[in-house]
């Protein structure tokens, strides 16, 4: 686990500021309003943070976007970052900022003077989301980014500190799942994804390994058709947290194709490289399940992935096979690269099977359809449940990761049929996200609340997000985090 940023939090101190190294932050209002530590910095450097406030370029900065003073007069500090924040911003905008702090930084130390502004605990939330990096494999010192440390003086630290507790947890959730996602297919093999999982019983989570022997025993043959062409284990893993009493839980249910060639129907060069991340849904699954374990969340909730690795072999499942499912539905396989969908298939009926959740929400890292339709801005949704659709997307509003909800309907299903099966897995070119989707309801239950999300688009990316740096980003597992928390824990009071 990386442990790219220490942040803590101490009493304001005048007299420190200007002997401080490294960095200084602080923030003045859109009018260029000043508190206390604010005025001490602009007197320190004779009036810099005034003319500043009285250009033409700050009228043109956007809130909570910074400006670097490079080497100001009067203060220890290399620079002087300025943040345009309002005071009553809300706590997006100020996560935001904060993450526009950590671009900023380009050293190792940096001091933000927050005073007694009510975000500041969100500014160090954007700050520490936004400081990640995965460095395991590069070897050259300066190739590494060392370890950043940032000191904020606030009003109350002890109060603001305690405000961070959950928003730590989370944010080791969103590592946890970045890492997995950065990592390489031959380092994260299932097993060793598996022994990753198995590990986080010391955080008090419940760990079972579901190993192939049981998995045919239980009939998961659409699962196990997927893995056949690889070396590695195909599993699946059970993670479950209990702190609802004895509450029906919330399944969440990942794909976790380790490394995905397309199989016999192969997928071109170009790009494949970046095909370790196939296993986006089930990083994500961790990524919530250590959140809420880290917590203590007052909720039941279990986590189940799928660990496959869909490569072409001799043994390897061909276009034309045709699987049964756990359900005891048979699939006529057209298209090997749609493997994600088999996966699913299984696990969906396996979670509903032996835990009776009280709602089942599955991501993976499906279509390319929905990058098509949704870009790299908004994860598609799609669920039979109108209530449990909208929760879901507050949710991941509130936290700022993009959710769309697509459409549905019986209409769709009629491009999954098969010549000789029940289903085919693959619906042609047009409408590909919706019919995968279609796919998967096929495995819920009548009356057990759905939502399948395709983070294909959000799950990776090139550029860089606001909270994230290009590649892998976490997506999900705040907006997870925060349905759980909202939906499934009893409220204060």
């Amino acid at each position: 686990m990386t442990d790219p940023v220490q942040i803590s939090f101490h009493e304001p101190d005048l007299d420190a500021i200007a002997t401080t190294p490294g960095q200084i932050a602080v923030i003045l209002g859109p009018d260029g309003s000043m508190d206390r530590l604010a005025r001490r910095v602009n007197r320190l450097t004779r009036g810099a943070l005034v003319r500043l406030s009285e250009s033409e370029g700050w009228e043109k900065m956007a809130i909570g976007s910074t400006k670097t003073l490079a080497f100001p007069q009067g203060v220890a500090a290399e620079s002087v970052i300025v943040l345009k924040l309002e005071k009553r911003s809300d706590a997006l905008v100020a996560r935001k900022a904060g993450a526009a702090l950590a671009k900023a930084m380009d050293g190792t130390a940096l001091l933000i003077c927050a005073g007694a502004h009510p975000r500041a605990h969100e500014l160090a939330y954007g700050l520490a989301l936004r400081s990640y990096s995965f460095d395991a494999y590069r070897t050259a010192e300066d190739d590494v980014s060392p370890t950043r440390k940032v000191s904020v003086m606030v009003s109350r630290p002890e109060v603001v500190s305690a405000k961070t507790t959950d928003q730590a947890a989370a944010v080791e959730g969103v590592f946890f799942a970045r890492d997995l996602v950065s990592e390489p297919a031959n380092v994260l093999t299932t097993s060793d994804f598996a022994a990753r999982l198995a590990a986080m019983q010391e955080l008090g989570l419940e760990v079972e390994i579901l190993e192939e022997e049981e998995l045919e025993k239980l009939g998961m043959r659409t699962l196990l058709a997927v893995g056949e062409g690889s070396e590695s284990p195909s599993k699946v893993v059970v993670m479950r947290w209990n702190g609802g009493g004895d509450e029906a839980p919330l399944a969440l249910v990942g794909k976790g194709v380790v490394f995905d060639t397309g199989g016999i129907s192969i997928k071109p060069a170009g790009g494949m490289e970046e095909m370790t991340m196939d296993m986006g849904g089930a990083a994500v699954v961790s990524g919530v399940m250590r959140t809420i374990a880290l917590r203590k969340a007052k909720a039941n909730v279990v986590g189940l992935v799928g660990l496959v690795e869909n490569m072409p072999d001799g043994r390897a499942q061909r276009p034309g096979d045709v699987v049964k499912s756990m359900k005891g539905d048979t699939v006529e396989v057209i298209n090997t690269d749609a493997e994600g969908r088999l996966v699913l298939a299984d696990v969906l009926w396996y979670a509903q099977e032996r835990f009776n959740p009280s709602g089942v929400i599955d991501l993976a890292t499906l279509t390319g359809a929905i990058i098509i339709a949704l870009g790299h801005e908004n994860a598609g949704v799609f669920s039979n449940d109108d209530d449990f659709a909208k929760t879901l997307l507050k949710a991941a509003e509130a936290e700022g990761e993009g959710a769309w909800r697509m459409p549905m309907g019986p209409a769709y299903d009629r491009k999954l049929k098969s010549r000789i099966a029940d289903i085919a897995n693959v619906g042609g070119r047009d409408g590909g996200s919706i019919t995968a989707a279609q796919f998967l309801q096929r495995f819920i239950k009548d009356g057990t609340p759905w939502a399948h999300i395709d983070i294909a688009g959000v799950a990776y990316v090139k550029g860089e997000t606001d909270f994230s740096p290009k590649g892998a980003t976490g997506w999900g597992v705040r907006a997870l985090d925060r349905l759980i928390a909202d939906a499934y824990e009893p409220s204060e009071g």
